[in-house]
């Protein structure tokens, strides 16, 4: 018995380093290494960090990237420059599956041509997030002009335990700010981050290794229990109860304009919000209180607002091209980055 459990560990063992040094030729999805290297409340990577970016089983749209001086992946370092513009978002900024030339930063600049974009995106993070950087960029590079390309949750996203806050955020009972960092990963999490293998399984199969051991855990459970009610039929069912979720985006929005007015001086906010697009290709309007609310009250707040909807609405109507990646990846493709980034363009093209 005990040889056969040897053999069959040798060969387990083997197969997996096979995997693991096949995995490792190929472009899978490595360590991204993220952390507060620049900033306490500012989540980017590693100043000068070299990754891999791939999507699904079969590694689609692999990217290499790099980061810059400050951890963000954009085609400058991060210089003192007053004529500079501060492009700000998420994983839409960020834009990891495209092209080099083709991600939102390359295209304004394309657009602009004689003024510098420095480009801070950050997969993960939301409205609140967005503030703090325009906090950094101006006060150590003396940026006045920003645009922030929205998705149409970025507001929500700023609630408290929403998954997508590097820092701070709005609690949604009390209405009140607060901070929540993501932890530091922990020793196992680190070992992971260098197995090829590993990166594979979470990045591209999505494979959550908690939710696993919590499933087997479910599941032994449920074969050794006596108790036909013991399965998650009862005691695993949680209750939320009703949030005022207009209330809570009021006061995200309040509380970012509260927050970047301090650099709002010679140079200005736009800011680029995607809309419902598969709405646009059905031919319907859609109906988002929530994002109609915020475009009024950055408005009223003094902001610039491109609403994306009637550009997207008009394209569509003389072309088939979507503005998807693809109908596995909502990030705009370059298509729908080239429409909003030159928007953004000739916003900042008057304001000289």
């Amino acid at each position: 018995m005990g040889r056969v459990l040897f053999q069959w560990s040798l060969g387990v063992g083997c197969f997996a380093l096979a995997l693991e040094i096949l995995f490792r030729v190929l472009p899978v999805s490595t360590s991204t290494a993220s952390g507060y290297y620049v900033d306490p409340v500012i989540l980017s990577y590693p100043p000068h960090h070299r990754w891999t970016m791939a999507t699904g089983w079969d590694l689609r749209n692999a990217q290499h990237l790099e980061s810059n001086n400050y951890g963000f992946v954009s085609a400058n370092d991060f210089v003192r420059d007053s004529q500079s513009v501060a492009l700000i978002g998420d994983s839409f900024v960020e834009a990891s599956m495209l092209e080099p030339n083709d991600r939102p930063g390359a295209q304004l600049e394309s657009q602009l041509r004689s003024r510098t974009v420095f480009t801070l995106g950050a997969p993960g993070s939301a409205l609140l997030d967005y503030a703090e950087r325009i906090r950094l960029v101006h006060q150590q590079f003396e940026t006045e002009n920003f645009v922030i390309l929205m998705e149409r949750s970025d507001v929500r996203q700023s609630i408290c335990g929403s998954g997508n806050v590097h820092g701070p955020c709005i609690d949604a009972a009390t209405l009140q700010p607060e901070l929540q960092i993501k932890a530091a990963p922990d020793l196992a999490k680190r070992l992971l981050r260098n197995s090829a293998l590993a990166q594979y399984l979470i990045s591209q199969l999505k494979l959550d290794p908690a939710a696993l051991v919590a499933e087997l855990a479910q599941l032994t459970r449920s074969v050794f229990s006596s108790d036909p009610g013991s399965p998650r039929t009862q005691g695993d069912v949680r209750t939320t109860p009703a949030r005022d979720t207009l209330a809570s985006s009021h006061a995200v929005t309040q509380l970012f304009f509260d927050r970047v007015k301090p650099y709002l001086g010679k140079g200005r906010l736009i800011f680029v919000v995607d809309c419902d697009r598969s709405a646009v290709y059905a031919g319907n309007v859609a109906v988002d209180p929530e994002r109609t609310r915020f475009i009024q009250a950055a408005r009223a707040m003094g902001a610039t607002v491109i609403d994306l909807e009637p550009l997207f609405v008009q394209h569509y109507k003389s072309s088939p091209l979507k503005f998807d990646v693809g109908p596995y990846d909502g990030h705009l493709n370059a298509l729908g980055v080239r429409i909003a980034m030159t928007a953004a363009a000739k916003e900042l093209a008057q304001s000289r």
